[in-house]
């Protein structure tokens, strides 16, 4: 049985990225491979949309995470966090362990936050330090308002910290125009790479801010990492297998350019949606993301199964909900290597297991509302 994979990461990785991470081990501190990181470090300012500083940690994107929080924050200090999901709910559980103070905004799972709810915290709390959020949070599908918040917090001193693991390289983001201070992402999503590579964006006013911070820190101590940038390399044993595959990926986004990229997913995400209202199906996230699309299940079908029966009956891994939603929506994914007859596949796939459970729908209809929109919008 083929398998596909459409979960929100790891997502499928290119073969031609797999060839060169198959190749023999290089050293890494020799003059050529220190060359490569140079490249993928431009490469990725490309990406992030940034001038700035890029810092490269061989770890998950939860390590870079932590890193946002310990290169920053003093014991004592107060940080605004936004939890609208499980990796909102991340930043604060981080927070936390380093004795930080939250100042938790919750939102309803699935939704953006009002940007005039953290202006107004903002100010009735002038020493804040940081706000926390997401690009896009994975476990609901959802999109901040990023853009909005940048223009509030820019006009302080605090500093704006993003989760850009599931949104960058799909979701637009534009890093030093939307005036970011800390954006940190991992490999196994947009980028097309396996799990293991992290990466953070530092801004000059961060830096200001890190200098200064005396939170005890080994592997993640960003100081460390920065005065490595000039030779291109880092303080411990870098992943060269990673910096190899990620050349092939910024070559490839580079190609198709990042625009199109953007577009390319809005429109991926446009028509799993469609396909879901086709079916009698209700979309979980408003507003909805384009790298990955969060799916109610309805009360007379068992989410579970629909997950479970998609992979090992079908092939096809989707993600099913976390936490509070456990078994109320399935989340198919598309970013990164994922194209249009993937999300036919899948669509194809899901009809078939939805009448299996005993839902009632007119065959063809989620396909047919997909195919609509491709015919109209999708670019080769």
């Amino acid at each position: 049985m083929k398998k596909y994979l459409l979960a929100p990461g790891p997502t499928p990785v290119p073969e031609k990225i797999l060839q060169v991470m198959a190749e023999p081990m290089v050293h890494h501190r020799t003059p050529a491979f220190k060359e490569k990181v140079g490249k993928a470090i431009e490469g990725l300012k490309y990406i992030f949309q940034t001038k700035n500083d890029v810092l490269i940690f061989s770890s998950s994107g939860s390590g870079a995470m932590e890193g946002a929080v310990s290169n920053v924050l003093n014991p004592g200090d107060k940080a605004i966090i936004i939890r609208g999901g499980k990796f909102g709910e991340r930043w604060g559980e981080i927070a936390e362990k380093f004795g930080v103070q939250p100042l938790y905004i919750d939102i309803e799972w699935g939704t953006a936050v009002d940007s005039a709810d953290v202006e107004k915290l903002l100010k009735e709390n002038p020493d804040v330090k940081g706000v926390y959020t997401q690009l896009t949070e994975t476990s609901t599908c959802s999109v901040q308002p990023v853009k909005e918040l940048g223009e509030i917090v820019s006009k302080t001193d605090t500093l704006l910290v993003i989760d850009a693991i599931s949104g960058l390289g799909g979701q637009e983001f534009y890093m030093d125009d939307w005036k970011v201070d800390i954006c940190v992402a991992g490999s196994q999503k947009g980028l097309m790479l396996p799990p293991g590579h992290a990466y953070a964006v530092v801004s000059e006013k961060a830096w200001k801010v890190i200098d200064k911070c005396k939170q005890p820190n080994y592997y993640f101590d960003w100081k460390k990492y920065r005065k490595k940038l000039a030779a291109n390399t880092d303080p411990f044993t870098g992943s060269v297998l990673h910096v190899k595959g990620l050349l092939v990926a910024i070559d490839m986004i580079k190609e198709r350019g990042l625009e199109n990229m953007f577009y390319q997913y809005r429109v991926l995400g446009k028509a799993v949606r469609a396909a879901a209202e086709a079916l009698g199906l209700e979309v979980y996230a408003h507003p909805s993301c384009d790298v990955a699309t969060a799916v109610k299940v309805p009360e007379s079908v068992d989410g579970l199964a629909l997950v479970k029966i998609l992979r090992d009956k079908y092939g096809f891994t989707i993600a099913g909900g976390q936490a509070p939603i456990k078994g109320k929506i399935f989340r198919i994914a598309h970013m990164g290597y994922i194209e249009m007859f993937d999300i036919i596949s899948v669509l194809s796939a899901l009809e078939i297991v939805l009448h299996e459970l005993g839902w009632e729908f007119k065959w063809g209809a989620g396909l047919t509302a997909a195919q609509e929109i491709f015919a109209k919008e999708y670019k080769f």
